[in-house]
């Protein structure tokens, strides 16, 4: 029996509240079919937060989902970016030329801006962290060859006209939107909150489906940043929540625990992985995750798991040592 094709993800516009829309918007990425940004209604136009993905079609796409909910591209009075992730941020050059509205992220978005501004360099730096990991040279080659051929997803490098940081708001129809730096997943990383009606926007800081992913090499220790950013979240006690993939959702307590949880989990996982030899963090990935590392999430499973052993290391409760051919090697502190 032939596999069943999977549905062709397509732009599509709905209103959550008066006043504020979803905008679903497709991705090219297994798993992840789909991103959101958010219209909100502010004055004669909209306020629109983040800008989903470049690529073929993609413009179209938006403008579609708009489309369906009332909305145009030119309405678009200021754009705001949660964080400087492609799936966030590489439409922001389109939607800027479109609407000619200024864009306003976090400052600290070199872990997106370096890479665009030299490729080769960051190429290099990421097959020298996936040496390090243990990846053999065979591997490595398919994955720079990978590299080089993936599309960036970023229309153009756009530096922001307003820093996105603690303090700042964003005055909208449904009242002013407060700004929260949450580092972790992403350097760039912020929430947007309405308190008067407990309305979060969180990026992919808390997500409908508990999923992790932390940029690796950028700050000192991710993992503690998102903890400390699941704690800021808690203490708004938001009613809804939008995020930056699925659905909205209500229960926000919950799934803040549940990331908690699962952070505890992984890095169990990884002391567990250490108990009886030292190991790469490639050799770790299937203690952490509880299945085998495959081509196609070596790169997210590794730089996760990299996250994990860089925090129990600040912790003391492990350290490395020099392995064979580049590699390090990870071993539990007594």
């Amino acid at each position: 029996m032939s596999p069943t094709p999977s549905r062709r993800e397509i732009g599509r516009g709905e209103r959550v509240l008066p006043g504020l829309w979803r905008l679903r918007l497709p991705l090219p990425w297994p798993g992840v079919p789909h991103c959101n940004a958010w219209a909100i209604a502010a004055g004669d136009g909209v306020v629109l937060v983040d800008s989903g993905m470049h690529q073929p079609g993609s413009v179209a796409q938006l403008e579609q989902a708009m489309a369906q909910v009332g909305l145009a591209l030119e309405q678009v009075q200021k754009l705001v970016i949660t964080h400087a992730h492609s799936d966030h941020w590489g439409q922001a050059g389109t939607v800027i030329d479109r609407s000619g509205c200024p864009m306003w992220m976090h400052p600290n978005h070199q872990h997106a801006t370096a890479g665009e501004a030299d490729p080769e360099q960051a190429l290099g730096r990421r097959v020298e962290v996936a040496r390090q990991s243990g990846v053999p040279e065979a591997a490595l080659q398919r994955y720079m060859e990978h590299l080089r051929e993936m599309p960036s997803g970023i229309a153009r490098v756009v530096e922001p006209d307003g820093a996105l940081v603690d303090g700042v708001s964003v005055d909208t129809d449904l009242g002013v939107w407060q700004v929260y730096e949450t580092p972790g997943h992403a350097p760039s990383h912020v929430c947007l909150f309405q308190p008067e009606r407990r309305l979060l926007i969180s990026g992919d800081h808390v997500l409908g489906r508990i999923s992790l992913y932390f940029d690796y090499g950028w700050t000192p220790d991710p993992i503690a940043e998102f903890l400390s950013s699941l704690d800021v979240v808690e203490r708004l006690d938001p009613r809804l929540c939008m995020s930056g993939h699925g659905r909205t959702f209500t229960d926000v307590r919950a799934h803040i625990a549940g990331n908690r949880e699962l952070v505890t989990s992984r890095l169990e996982g990884a002391l567990q992985g250490l108990e009886d030899r030292s190991r790469t963090a490639l050799e770790l990935v299937p203690a952490i995750f509880g299945e085998p590392i495959t081509e196609e999430t070596a790169s997210w499973r590794l730089t996760e798991t990299l996250c994990y052993l860089n925090h129990l290391e600040r912790g003391g409760r492990i350290g490395r040592e020099p392995g064979q051919g580049g590699a390090e090697l990870w071993r539990a502190e007594p």
